[in-house]
Order: structure tokens, then sequence, then C-alpha cells
């Protein structure tokens, strides 16, 4: 009986390992063929459309069907490149601040009335779809701006302002979890220093949590800078370089979901959305190895 009982349960591990395999090479074969895809359509723009790099880096131009004095199709993504830095750098930069602010209200000033009431919003905000975001930045974001300020409405101010709504609760939900990994014992001995709270939360909470609270603003830089729909409502998707934050301008996922749906596979203006798409898959892969660094400096801190 000992022996049948050891061999069935010596089976049901195997079987488990198996199962476990299967499910990872599963999932390693789905990114790579992803990756395999989008890159080997991207380089199309390069190998067989013959397109400059240099020229679809830093081209101001963007009209695919248009081909230059050399016969090579005007690609010019420096416009898209550069709205997707700016409201993703923006969003970031005001995001940041108020994400913080919540997570240490939530966490070291008033952690049980502050987390009965803002949890529910950050749970709630999570929630929202993109497409109500853009909706409601549509609505009310863009009339502001348009009675109050000069322009369309239209432009990196109104995405900014939407992105930092949405990567809001991404940032401060991260931020809350680092800054509650910080031991207590370290609040307890800088209190018993004769630290007072706000030194406690400013030299020992906030610089122990700053590996975790900066992979919450890379995290939500990431989610800024893939997001499509609710930018492209509020943009104006214009593919020029603006001279102020109240003109149109254009993302790279903005230009992506006006175009793919009416091109056809193979032609230069789909190869050239595919190469947009290359250069957003680097980028979260960039984002992703920045999150990995900043994991590891935590585990070694």
């Amino acid at each position: 009986m000992k022996s049948a009982r050891a061999k069935s349960k010596i089976w049901i591990e195997r079987r488990g390992r198996m199962v476990t395999l299967l499910c990872v090479a599963f999932m390693v074969f789905v990114a790579a063929s992803i990756l395999y895809f989008v890159t080997s359509k991207g380089l199309s723009t390069f190998v067989i459309n013959k397109a400059s790099i240099a020229d679809f880096l830093f081209g101001k131009e963007w009209d695919p069907g248009k081909l230059d004095k050399e016969g090579k199709p005007v690609v010019g993504a420096l416009p898209m490149i550069a709205g997707s830095f700016a409201v993703t750098l923006f969003s970031a930069l005001i995001c940041a601040p108020f994400a913080i602010g919540g997570a240490v209200f939530m966490t070291e000033i008033s952690p049980k009335f502050g987390k009965r009431i803002l949890q529910p919003v950050i749970e709630l905000l999570v929630g929202i779809p993109s497409v109500v975001y853009g909706f409601t930045g549509l609505s009310l974001v863009v009339p502001f701006l348009r009675d109050h300020f000069s322009g369309s409405g239209f432009g990196i101010a109104a995405a900014t302002i939407v992105l930092t709504v949405m990567i809001l609760p991404t940032m401060m939900s991260l931020s809350v979890d680092a800054i509650l990994a910080v031991p207590a014992s370290l609040r307890e001995a800088s209190l018993a220093l004769g630290a007072t709270r706000w030194q406690t939360i400013y030299k020992v909470v906030l610089r122990t949590a700053r590996p975790g609270i900066l992979t919450a603003m890379i995290f939500g830089m990431a989610r800024a800078f893939g997001e499509a729909l609710a930018v492209q409502m509020v943009i104006g998707n214009s593919a020029v370089i603006p001279k102020s934050l109240m003109e149109p301008a254009s993302t790279l996922t903005s230009i992506l979901t006006m175009g793919m749906g009416n091109t056809v596979m193979g032609q230069v203006e789909n190869n050239a959305l595919w190469t947009l798409a290359l250069i957003l898959l680097l980028m979260s892969l960039i984002f992703i190895m920045i999150v990995r660094i900043l994991g590891r400096r935590r585990t070694f801190e």
C-alpha cells in the first residue's frame, strides 16, 4: 500500500511538472512568435521598401504613399515618436507627486480612514475602460482648453491630462505596496532617535521605498506610452511636430489605430505601420528591462 501511494504521489508530481513545463513553453512560444512576427514585418520598410532608418527616425514628414526624389517612401516618424514621449513624460511628471502623496497618506498619515476611502476609488479608476476616459476628455477637457486657451483644444495638453488620470491608480497602488514593504522597525528606530513623523517619512520611509516607487513610475509610463484609444480621441492626430502644447499632434499608437484598418497587407503604408508597432514593442522591452534593473537593485539593497 505504501509503495503504491508513493508511486502515485511521484506520478502526480511528474504530471504537475509536465503540465507546468508545457504552459511555460507555450507562453515562451507565443512571446517569441509575436516578437518574430512584429520584427519581420517592421523591418520590411527598410528591407523591401528601401526606406532609410535615419529618415524614418528623424524625418518630419509622414506620407507612406508618397515617394521622395530617390524613390524611397516618405516615412518620417519623428512627429509621432516625439508626441509619444511628450505625453508620456508630461503625464508622469504631473502624476508622480499625486501618486506618491496619495500613497503616503494611505499608509503613513491616515492608514485606516484613507485606505477605506481611497482604495475603492483607485479600484474604480483601474476598472474604467479607456474609451470612457477618452470620451470624458473629449467632452470636458477639450472644450475647457478650447474656451480658456488658444487653439482647438486638441493636442498634447489634452492627452496629458487624460493620461494623468489614467495612470494615477497604477502609480499609486504600486507606490502603496512599496511603502508597505518598508519594515516597521525602521520607522520605530527613527522615531526613537527623536525624528518627527515627517522626517521619518521623508528620510526613512520614502528613501527605503525609492526603488519600488521608481518601479511604479516606470509601470505608469509604460501604460501611458502604449495607450491608444483615449489618446487618439483628444490629441488631434496630426502627424506634425507641434509648436505648443495646444496644437494638434499625434502618437505612435494614434497613427496605428487610425491607419491599420485602412491599409492592405504588404503595401508600403502597411509596412510603415508595422515599423511603428516595432518601435512600440522595443520601447516596451526597454521599460521591462528598467523595471528588472530596479527590482534587482531593490533586492540587493
